[in-house]
């Protein structure tokens, strides 16, 4: 069977997509559809997909999609999601999974009412530092992992500035839904998923209100606004006593590099990650040991993404990035803003 995937929006994000699944020889682009008809149009001409639909409405109802990739502004992530499984589409979903945890409840709802495929594009589990961590995980090496520190601090890199990235009501926050979404997913999964029962978080915007931390990404709008955070921190109790220290910013006066850091401490042994390397840590003979991993597949994690989400339809199985770790990854970037607000910590579920 050869899956037909619609593209739904036809930014950056979406030509990503509809280029990873066009290396796939049981999958095929066969449409895409925007809001704004031209950039679908130019689209469609760059990447060789045939069919152009008027809107995403038209793409839904059609019987030539099986599938749809919803790449578009976190407001209307719900809507569209929602729409198309009820329609009886498979979804793959751009982070986050919603504006807030409420959205991301009713998309799952109807995922759970439509028997179709719900998964949430975190590309970062496939990233291969990770690949290879999990599979000395899944054979004990680590242990129990008690402790993570996860950030991902930018030190000038505010996207889109003025445009639905930096406005609260079409994008739901800054960095920590934007970029901090991959941190929380990334770090959970690789903790096994436990489940929060706490957080005490604090958001900041001292960049981003004075035009500074401009980043390259997107298309700036002078004339808009910006009324989200530039960095967010956050503690996290899980409910298997693990616990996850998390910041990550769109700019910041910081020291670090660029980048992703990920440190996992275990009972076993630890290991640090970033996105194109890794060390593992232990003790031998009473001495510290450090042992880098090495990268032997050469596999681009975009198009491992897309495999993966072409996998789960065909096998009727739930994908790795489910719509349940979607919402609970909601559920807790809802709670640091909560608590940044109120100056109190957050017990999940009350």
């Amino acid at each position: 069977m050869i899956l037909r995937i619609g593209i739904i929006g036809a930014g950056a994000i979406g030509q990503v997509h509809a280029a990873a699944f066009k290396r796939l020889d049981d999958a095929v682009v066969a449409g895409i559809a925007d809001a704004h008809l031209p950039l679908a149009q130019k689209a469609a001409a760059l990447l060789g997909i045939e069919r152009v639909f008027d809107s995403a409405d038209q793409m839904i109802a059609s019987d030539e999609i099986d599938a749809v990739v919803v790449g578009v502004p976190n407001k209307w992530h719900a809507d569209l999601a929602i729409q198309a499984l009820q329609a009886g589409k498979h979804v793959l979903l751009e982070k986050p999974m919603g504006i807030h945890a409420e959205a991301a409840a009713r998309i799952q709802e109807a995922h759970l009412k439509s028997g179709k495929t719900l998964m949430i594009a975190h590309q970062l589990r496939w990233v291969w530092p990770v690949r290879q961590l999990k599979k000395h995980m899944e054979e004990g090496k680590l242990g129990t992992i008690y402790y993570a520190k996860a950030n991902w601090l930018r030190r000038k890199n505010i996207p889109g500035w003025g445009s639905w990235f930096t406005r609260m009501e079409d994008s739901g926050g800054g960095p920590l839904i934007d970029v901090g979404v991959h941190l929380l997913d990334l770090a959970l999964y690789l903790m096994g998923n436990p489940t929060p029962t706490s957080v005490t978080g604090s958001t900041y915007s001292n960049f981003g209100p004075r035009k500074l931390g401009i980043g390259n990404w997107g298309t700036h709008n002078w004339n808009g606004f910006f009324d989200v955070e530039d960095l967010a921190t956050a503690f996290v109790k899980l409910d298997n006593g693990a616990t996850l220290l998390f910041d990550v910013s769109w700019a910041s006066h910081n020291g670090n590099e660029d980048g992703m850091l990920l440190q996992l401490m275990g009972t076993e042994g630890g290991a640090t990650i970033k996105l194109d390397s890794g060390t593992l840590h232990g003790e031998l003979f009473n001495q510290k040991i450090d042992i880098q991993m090495t990268d032997d597949e050469k596999v681009d994690e975009r198009l491992l993404l897309c495999k993966h989400f072409v996998e789960c339809v065909r096998e009727e199985k739930e994908p790795l990035p489910s719509g349940k770790t979607g919402y609970f990854n909601n559920l807790i970037i809802d709670a640091i803003y909560e608590s940044s607000k109120s100056g109190r910590e957050v017990r999940m579920g009350s």
